[in-house]
């Protein structure tokens, strides 16, 4: 892990300078400023397409009674894409615009997944109304072990009662 914070806090910067000094010297410094705001501008549109585009698919998912987990990726990337391109540089530019386009997102979709699969674990329990999250294939509304865990259903009926909207919070 601390190699990983390397990477992303010094390795990174610098060859991200590296590649715009190499870039403004070779077309000058205007151009080159001007190419990375015209990327941003490129990648920040195409991000918000993409974006209004998974929250489509999304909701077109829940309408169909099915869990939207490729939309939740595809979104997540397309989030992590968006923060790439606020940061100055061609690499992460150049990331972000692979995260953004379509055909290229799926390769890195399957990566994510797989690795939420191998890290995660999220239980869906089915009930009388529908599917929904539960506490580790525990029944729906409060679980039994008493930690006051409720799904997205039962919030509202609190068995230990609290108020409508309270979340559990002291005065």
């Amino acid at each position: 892990m601390a190699l990983l914070l390397v990477l992303l806090f010094l390795a990174i910067p610098v060859a991200e300078l590296a590649v715009i000094l190499t870039v403004a010297h070779s077309i000058g410094v205007l151009n080159t400023i001007g190419v990375l705001i015209l990327v941003s501008v490129l990648g920040a549109w195409l991000a918000k397409r993409e974006g209004v585009g998974v929250y489509r698919r999304v909701q077109a998912a829940l309408n169909r009674g099915e869990l939207p987990d490729r939309e939740v990726a595809d979104g997540f990337l397309i989030l992590l894409a968006a923060a790439l391109m606020i940061t100055p540089g061609f690499l992460t530019d150049c990331l972000a615009l692979l995260l953004l386009f379509p055909p290229t997102r799926v390769a890195f979709r399957g990566v994510l997944m797989a690795a939420v699969a191998k890290r995660g674990r999220v239980a869906v329990v089915s009930g009388a109304r529908g599917a929904g999250f539960g506490g580790f294939g525990a029944p729906r509304g409060r679980t039994g072990d008493g930690d006051g865990v409720w799904d997205v259903d039962s919030w509202e009926d609190d068995p230990g009662g609290r108020r409508r909207g309270e979340l559990g919070g002291r005065s």
